[in-house]
């Protein structure tokens, strides 16, 4: 994404980046409240500070199967390269609340002491832009805050993801507050603007999976050379919903990410041993992963499972067992699903295994 800033004639980039820093949110504010089980948390995610700076105030809710208070969710990417959206712009204020709050803030800072030069240069250019028209390439001005036209837009400002943590991505969404008219979709060049693509992607970096508890038998101790049978429970296999929305006056968008889960895969936690299948994925067959044991199946080989060739000599092995979940995402204006990454839940189980003691007759 382009994340370049359009700088005012006569001023410099640094002494613009200075003045800036006053209107770009540094932090974000979290509101959760309890819901039924099956639906998980909902949280509302919204501009929020220390009160020296603008914050976009849209609020980005939250319903669905979501991690509680704002933070990640469980779920990993199978795609080390993709990533949510470390910030965006979304709806601020109207005009006169505008008006009201950038008016004191650029008041503030230009009465800070030691204010002055390039960087106070660049607050009264500011002012200007809002009070006077002044404007430059790609950024036109507004007479007094654009309050003829209060109810008929709204502002928009730049918000970090406060989980990304590369710093520079998440302050990149530090262009000025700018116009948008209801009904309308923000300047082609403001690509981080909020959609329900990077919704999507922010509603699959919340979502909370549930937990891969693979049922064995033998349960936790098993026998060298035995087949330990592996199954999920089929209450894991419901597919899980999250959304993510944003409704101000005239921007209402949402976008709802599902994850299905389709095959489950075994890594036993020593060389010296193999499972099943040979690759260690066990697939969905009618419905479920694996097949529990039963009296009378200890002969038979199980379709999901694992053989160990050694004891684990007093110890335990560390079996990981990760549910891979396919992920597809829908919202507004969105005709069908649209595929994103697959995620995988991992769970670590300790098992002993023994040999088998023969007995002398």
């Amino acid at each position: 994404m382009n994340a370049s800033r359009r700088t005012p004639l006569g001023v410099s980039t640094a002494a613009l980046t200075l003045a800036l820093s006053v209107f770009v949110a540094t932090d974000t504010a979290y509101a959760a409240e309890q819901t039924p089980k099956d639906q998980g948390a909902n949280t509302d995610q919204q501009g929020g500070g220390d009160g020296s700076g603008i914050y976009a105030a849209a609020q980005i809710q939250y319903s669905g199967s979501v991690a509680k208070g704002g933070s990640t969710g469980n779920v990993t990417s199978s795609d080390v390269n993709w990533t949510p959206p470390p910030c965006w712009y979304a709806p601020y204020l109207g005009a006169k609340d505008f008006k009201k709050e950038m008016s004191k803030s650029l008041e503030d800072q230009m009465n800070t002491p030691g204010m002055g030069g390039t960087a106070g240069s660049a607050l009264g250019q500011a002012k200007s832009h809002y009070e006077d028209e002044f404007g430059w390439a790609d950024n036109p001005g507004y007479k007094d805050y654009n309050v003829e036209k209060d109810g008929e837009g709204m502002f928009w400002a730049g918000v970090e993801n406060p989980n990304e943590p590369n710093y520079l991505k998440r302050t990149s969404c530090s262009d000025l507050p700018f116009w948008v008219d209801n009904g309308e979709a923000p300047p082609p060049r403001y690509e981080q603007a909020i959609t329900p693509e990077m919704l999507a992607a922010l509603a699959y970096q919340h979502m909370e999976l549930p937990g891969t508890k693979v049922t064995l038998a033998p349960q936790a101790n098993t026998k060298v050379n035995l087949p330990t049978w592996a199954w999920l429970d089929a209450a894991t296999f419901d597919e899980v919903q999250a959304t993510a929305a944003v409704n101000v006056p005239g921007f209402n968008i949402e976008a709802t990410t599902t994850a299905v889960p389709t095959s489950l895969t075994l890594n036993p936690g020593t060389a010296d041993a193999i499972t099943i299948p040979a690759d260690g994925q066990c697939p969905i067959v009618d419905g479920r992963i694996g097949e529990p044991y039963a009296a009378g199946k200890a002969a038979q080989t199980p379709p999901c499972g694992i053989i160990y060739r050694r004891s684990s000599n007093g110890g335990t092995f560390p079996l990981r067992a990760s549910l891979t979940w396919e992920i597809s995402w829908t919202g507004t204006g969105q005709a069908g699903p649209i595929g994103l990454p697959n995620g995988t839940i991992e769970a670590v189980q300790d098992i002993a295994v023994e040999e088998i003691q023969s007995v002398n007759r």
